[in-house]
């Protein structure tokens, strides 16, 4: 039972570092190697000797450290990725988050939101935090897509400050297909929106 238990935390180590420093993972990922159980015990004697770090329940990073600064936090995509794949759901960054992102606003959030399919979750990353925040199917439809992060930023930027500077930015950050793909997605978006979207998406 004891060699068991070590090759199925030899097998788990490996993987670990076959993914690299940085990377965020949950107990699921590692079922193919053993039962719950073993991996949880896997997972729990890693974090214990510092190998990996548990980030929150279900959650753990293999960490990367700077020789300035230390031990470095994982980002904010590693950590969703693992989010989506542990539990299965779509997620679409919204408002300040999705306006940085495509760099129509300079304001890194303290809160970082994204709408989700799934259940309401909050994780607290250092000083950051994350939140899930459950939304309708409408809203949801273009997740996952350029356009459904568009149509979010400009939500929470606001019809009033939306005009031709945003426009031109867009047009030129987002490749032709994205473009395209802001007219199948008009349902998505608020009529106030759909001439917006429509300038963007314009030959």
């Amino acid at each position: 039972m004891k060699n068991n238990s070590q090759s199925i935390e030899k097998s788990i180590t490996s993987r670990i570092y076959g993914r690299g420093r940085g990377s965020v993972f949950s107990p699921n990922e590692f079922l193919d190697l053993g039962s719950r159980s073993s991996v949880d015990l896997a997972l729990h004697r890693l974090n214990s000797r510092g190998t990996i770090r548990r980030l929150t329940r279900g959650l753990y990073f293999f960490p990367k450290t700077n020789k300035l600064v230390g031990e470095l936090l994982p980002s904010v995509e590693a950590i969703t990725k693992a989010l989506v794949a542990r539990d299965k759901v779509k997620i679409q960054p919204f408002g300040a988050y999705a306006a940085n992102l495509l760099g129509l606003s300079e304001q890194v959030p303290a809160k970082i939101v994204f709408l989700t399919d799934g259940t309401a979750k909050r994780i607290t990353v250092g000083k950051m935090t994350i939140e899930l925040r459950p939304s309708s199917s409408r809203l949801m439809a273009p997740a996952g897509r350029t356009s459904g992060m568009v149509i979010s930023a400009l939500r929470y930027l606001g019809a009033d400050h939306v005009g031709a500077r945003e426009i031109k930015h867009l047009r030129r950050v987002l490749s032709l297909e994205d473009r395209k793909r802001l007219i199948h997605d008009l349902g998505s978006a608020p009529a106030w929106m759909h001439p917006t979207l429509r300038q963007i998406a314009a030959d």
